[in-house]
């Protein structure tokens, strides 16, 4: 199964983090994985409007004190997991998801969880932070619908793939978000639901231009059907030979074929299916690797009301840079 062995957990104090410190804590206790919780200080806290020179004693004695007060939070933050497993706590200064990237590439951490930060005065669930974090970040990030459930019923791993012009990054994709969403489906003793929408690319040309029989349009749509099940259990099929056959047998996968626009058909059945979990990549094949999320999958996104486990592309490179 899919391990993890270095993660890091952003604090996020604009909500109750309770229920997502403890997911943390058991996810690396289960996977027997470093855990290190990071606190990120806006720099103006410490630096600006309180006419005091920048670097000099002063400023440095009041970042001395912030920081201090930050780390004790975070120390009460951890006190209960004390006993459970040692928690690596750090406190840096800057803007969160910059010095959250950064911390990312120096430590090599294979995994970022951060609570999401939910917004009061937006509809979508995740905040400015967050859909830096999901843009930029080069290992998985999970974020997490707060209360966050101790363990999950339902999990949505969706793919991605072109029957016509096959990309060799979006088969390693797909294999990431299946062995992440089958690995959390075990742990978890949950449904695992493996979802692919599709699109029938020539019915609004064919309805359009005319000369062509329903009955042609009917046996056209049914073969493109047809075509996308049959790579969809393909795919499925090597989950099976991925994980082992016992494990795959418990996990009883079930298939969804949903037909439309991704943008519009995965977050409707993520929420029928009553997802806890979305496990999806977030670059599109025409996407700019490293700079922008695939318009897909943003749209997914602004749509889901649960947590998401979001996957990059093998090959993506992260924009951010320590001088940055």
């Amino acid at each position: 199964m899919k391990r993890f062995k270095n993660i890091l957990y952003l604090n996020e104090p604009t909500v109750d983090q309770a229920s997502a410190v403890a997911r943390a804590v058991s996810l690396a206790e289960n996977n027997q994985a470093d855990l290190t919780i990071i606190d990120v200080i806006p720099t103006q806290l410490v630096r600006e409007g309180i006419g005091l020179q920048p670097g000099g004693p002063m400023a440095k004695g009041l970042r001395t004190v912030v920081e201090s007060d930050h780390r004790k939070a975070m120390e009460s933050m951890v006190q209960s997991f004390k006993d459970r497993m040692q928690i690596r706590l750090e406190v840096l200064v800057g803007k969160t998801y910059l010095e959250a990237i950064r911390a990312v590439l120096k430590n090599g951490y294979d995994l970022l969880i951060k609570p999401a930060e939910n917004p009061t005065w937006m509809k979508r669930l995740f905040g400015s932070d967050d859909l830096h974090l999901l843009r930029k970040c080069p290992c998985p990030v999970w974020l997490m619908k707060p209360p966050e459930k101790s363990n999950y019923s339902s999990i949505v791993a969706a793919v991605d793939f072109d029957l016509f012009v096959p990309v060799p990054s979006e088969h390693d994709l797909n294999r990431e978000i299946l062995e992440l969403a089958a690995s959390l489906a075990l742990s978890d003793v949950a449904t695992l639901h493996i979802v692919h929408a599709w699109e029938a690319i020539a019915e609004k040309t064919m309805l359009s231009r005319g000369g062509m029989s329903p009955e042609d349009i009917t046996n056209y749509i049914e073969s493109e059907q047809a075509c996308h099940r049959k790579e969809l259990y393909q795919l499925a099929e090597q989950l099976r030979g991925w994980i082992g056959m016992d494990p795959y047998e418990e996990l009883s996968p079930r298939m969804h074929l949903p037909e439309g626009p991704g943008k519009k058909v995965i977050a409707p059945l993520a929420a029928k299916l009553q997802a806890d979990l979305v496990v999806m990549g977030t670059v599109a094949r025409t996407g700019i690797s490293g700079v922008i999320i695939g318009n897909t999958a943003e749209t997914i996104l602004d749509q889901l009301t649960c947590s998401v486990l979001a996957i990059k592309p093998p090959g993506f490179k992260t924009p951010v840079k320590f001088d940055e």
